[in-house]
């Protein structure tokens, strides 16, 4: 309570009386400041509920109610703070009325200045005890309520004797849900206030270097799956989930299964390295079977290595990316720890880099990096999908290099596809997949071959196309975005405004043409 002051409310019916007690003792040198006055029982009764004073000095005998129906009224409505009687008769009767209505002292008039110093520093150090006393019993609360919530995450035996309500525990349903940094370099964010739940509807707490939240009843529940929904269909780059990477339990009606949920998020962060490109999210609904503790099969590893090999051979990359999707739904498939699936995977490229070496090595000029420098590459890569577009990238370039055909007269084809078909709601996925490739690696390698990503290079090809129809049809604006491929001609107009600086009509007005806006 240091350099805080403690308010002081005067009531007595006599203005001077009231005007000398500001004045009699030096009260800010005590800890004490006046913080308003009152003449009558009404009065007083309205400003000490409104103030909610640390100290009441009180006439006994004021108008309208006496200072024992004051003192009893609001005591009766919650008021905690002292109250130091004074009055001009000295019968034993109206001390012990003061008294037992919870007077901290009785000053007779008229008013002893050291008397009234005395009672001050008196109630001054009351109200510090009390108050040291508060503060350290909230703390103890404080630390004993987040022991206890700790307990309940992580599934301890649930003890009865304790009073969860009284902690604010108690709730009628649960959900928890766990979050990291997407990566390393981003700041953290308060998910709660991005969800803009209340305060009372969630606890936060922090463990194994993790934020957790655990929701605490229905509205936060709703507005937490309402979130999710929004997030599900995708997000735009710069939105608060490019920072975000967050997991969530199934929600619970029994304080007793708080455990569950917790230990669904606990296991599902480790499941971060199956997600796949830009996933920033997973539920309980993404966990693998419960089978115990999993491993890997040798003997299926061997297998894949062998089928790879074979396709390599044969340049079929549309077998390639069947089997990588095998492989993929394999290990995600079962309850495996991480490293244990680098390991797996470690051996099967080591199986195909032996396979390539003993039949092609001594004809064919392979630059193959050293076991140890693929190991390496793969116990570092952060996610499933990386290492296996590492897969494809060196699968590409062994059936470059053996003669079983090229990238480059693949893309040509692609390249026909899209021209031939970019009216259509043409897709980066389906395109990988009609012509062999993993779709996360045919982007990257579709921009490294092209100089644009594959949305870009789309854009390009429609905006031409519909640049000849402005300038040669009377099709309107509209019908042209739709001809094209854009089923928004919002979208078209967007596109066409960033990439030939003016707007569809403005082109066709410009360019003389004729036809319909």
């Amino acid at each position: 309570m240091k350099n805080m002051l403690i308010d002081v409310l005067i009531v007595d019916d006599e203005a001077f009386i009231r005007e000398g007690l500001k004045y009699m003792i030096e009260w800010e040198e005590l800890g004490f400041t006046i913080c308003d006055e009152a003449e009558n029982g009404e009065e007083a009764v309205e400003k000490i509920l409104l103030y909610q004073p640390g100290l009441v000095l009180l006439d006994i005998r004021i108008p309208g109610m006496s200072g024992t129906e004051v003192i009893q009224e609001v005591r009766h409505r919650g008021f905690e703070g002292e109250i130091i009687f004074l009055s001009g008769y000295t019968e034993f009767t109206y001390a012990q009325a003061a008294l037992e209505y919870g007077a901290f002292k009785y000053i007779t008039k008229p008013i002893d200045e050291g008397k009234l110093t005395d009672a001050v520093q008196a109630v001054k150090e009351k109200i510090e005890r009390r108050y040291d006393k508060e503060r350290s019993l909230n703390q103890y609360l404080k630390k004993a309520r987040s022991m206890v919530l700790y307990d309940l995450l992580v599934g301890r035996e649930f003890d009865p004797s304790i009073n969860y309500n009284e902690l604010g525990l108690y709730a009628s349903i649960y959900q928890v849900v766990m979050y990291e940094n997407y990566a390393p370099y981003f700041q953290m964010i308060d998910l709660a206030s991005l969800l803009m739940i209340d305060t009372g509807s969630f606890e936060r707490t922090q463990i194994h270097q993790r934020e957790v939240l655990l929701l605490k009843n229905r509205n936060a529940l709703e507005r937490f799956q309402s979130w999710v929904l929004r997030y599900e269909g995708g997000y735009q780059k710069g939105s608060p989930m490019d920072s975000l990477f967050f997991v969530y339990g199934e929600a619970v009606s029994n304080i007793r299964e708080i455990g569950r949920s917790y230990h669904q998020c606990a296991a599902l962060i480790k499941r971060r390295f199956f997600c796949g490109e830009n996933q920033h999210m997973l539920s309980f609904e993404d966990l693998p079977a419960d089978r115990g503790e999993e491993e890997t099969d040798p003997a299926v590893g061997r297998v894949y290595g062998q089928r790879f090999f074979e396709s390599i051979q044969t340049g079929s990359r549309s077998r390639i990316a069947r089997i990588l999707e095998e492989l993929r739904e394999y290990v995600c498939g079962k309850d495996l720890e991480v490293l244990n699936v680098r390991h797996f995977l470690v051996d099967i490229f080591l199986q195909v880099k032996l396979n390539t070496i003993n039949t092609y090595g001594k004809s064919h000029d392979i630059p193959f990096q050293n076991n140890a420098s693929v190991i390496e590459l793969i116990e570092n890569k952060s996610y499933l999908y990386e290492i296996l577009d590492y897969f494809m990238q060196q699968f590409e370039m062994i059936m470059e290099r053996i003669g079983s055909g090229s990238s480059d007269s693949v893309f040509e084809d692609v390249l026909h596809y899209i021209n031939m078909n970019y009216a259509s709601q043409l897709k980066l996925e389906e395109i990988a997949a009609l012509f062999g490739y993993n779709s996360s690696y045919f982007g990257k390698l579709f921009t490294q071959k092209n100089g644009c990503n594959f949305k870009t290079y789309l854009d390009n090809i429609r905006i031409e196309q519909s640049k000849k129809l402005l300038l040669e049809t009377d099709w309107k604006v509209y019908e042209i975005a739709a001809g094209v491929g854009y089923s928004h001609v919002d979208v078209y107009h967007q596109k066409f405004k960033k990439l030939v600086n003016m707007s569809p009509a403005e082109f066709r007005r410009a360019s003389g043409a004729g036809g319909e806006e």
